[in-house]
């Protein structure tokens, strides 16, 4: 098949699984902000898909270097490797989707990168020391965002403890407004280029370009594909972060927003790439849990859970499945 014809196809498939990224991770930005009815979904939405593609503006593009440098090989693999990666990734994404699984979608794709360089081309088609961050990355994203959470909501309670209910709950749906906010400029640095740094990695394999440097139009394409995603919304993910991990008021979606957003961000700006769901799910626990264990539905909490298990594993068998069909047309 024609190498042109390849890499836009390639392409293609990039923005839709950008476009999944945004509608899955939509209840990241918005679930609490619905929970606590401090807005309508349909303005949830509108609100977290701005500020999502204000990201681009903001920040570089640590990020897409690392998906597109850190994880595999690029030197020793061809484009139907993240061809299959971005399938294999995508199929997973919809079945999570459909069920309502707030998954990891960066784990997603870095299983689907994984799957065919391992099994088809061996130990040296990957960037060990990057898988290793990444990994470790799983279980300290949603650990900070659980630590901040809960002291930012213990901090909160002794800062107003001596405010009026009615009134101090009005104000932190204004609050909660601004915390959303940064979350989602946290959940669109971090996502929407992870897509970029796979559409880069085709642009290389296809010679269009002659080294790793993310081009301008592809930082705005990707990030103009998360936001429309996110405006579509994953309703029943919403449901199951915003309503069936803990009930939610105003003064724990902001708490829980801000230790998600000062997360996200930091890592952002290390060129980390974490799962924005762990985070913001971490976050809410983390809050749910000042005022006591019992607090936290645990069944949502361990399905949840679960569904990250399975996401790297799910993904690196469908891409290396993928990848096993192409071999048979390259």
């Amino acid at each position: 098949m024609n190498t042109t014809i390849v890499i836009i196809v390639g392409i293609v498939i990039a923005f839709v699984f950008d476009f999944l990224n945004g509608m899955n991770d939509a209840a990241n930005s918005i679930a609490t902000i619905v929970a606590t009815k401090t807005l309508k979904p349909f303005y949830a939405v509108l609100w977290a898909a701005f500020f999502n593609f204000l990201a681009a503006f903001i920040f570089h593009v640590g990020i897409a270097n690392t998906i597109g440098k850190g994880i595999i090989n690029i030197d020793i693999l061809n484009e139907y490797v993240v061809i299959s990666a971005v399938i294999g990734a995508v199929i997973w994404l919809i079945f999570c989707t459909r069920y309502g699984f707030p998954i990891s979608v960066s784990h997603a794709l870095i299983g689907g990168l994984i799957g065919p360089a391992l099994f088809f081309f061996g130990k040296k088609a990957l960037v060990v020391s990057g898988i290793i961050k990444v990994t470790l990355f799983i279980i300290i994203s949603p650990l900070i965002g659980f630590i901040l959470g809960y002291f930012i909501m213990i901090l909160t309670m002794h800062v107003f403890r001596k405010s009026n209910p009615i009134k101090l709950e009005k104000n932190f749906h204004y609050f909660q407004l601004f915390s959303s906010a940064i979350f989602s400029l946290g959940h669109g640095s971090n996502d929407a280029q992870k897509t970029m740094g796979v559409i880069t990695m085709l642009l290389v394999y296809g010679n269009f370009i002659n080294t790793f440097e993310v081009p301008t139009w592809v930082i705005f394409s990707c990030y103009g594909c998360i936001s429309l995603g996110t405006l579509s919304g994953g309703w029943k993910v919403i449901r199951k972060l915003g309503d069936r991990l803990t009930p939610l008021k105003p003064v724990h979606g902001f708490c829980a927003e801000t230790a998600g957003a000062l997360t996200l961000i930091g890592t952002a700006l290390g060129g980390i790439p974490v799962s924005t769901t762990h985070t913001i799910t971490g976050a809410i626990v983390g809050v749910g849990i000042t005022r006591r264990v019992s607090a936290i539905r645990w069944g949502t909490t361990t399905s949840i859970v679960w569904a990250w298990i399975l996401t790297i594993p799910a993904a690196m068998l469908f891409s290396a499945l993928i990848y096993w069909i192409f071999t048979f047309f390259m």
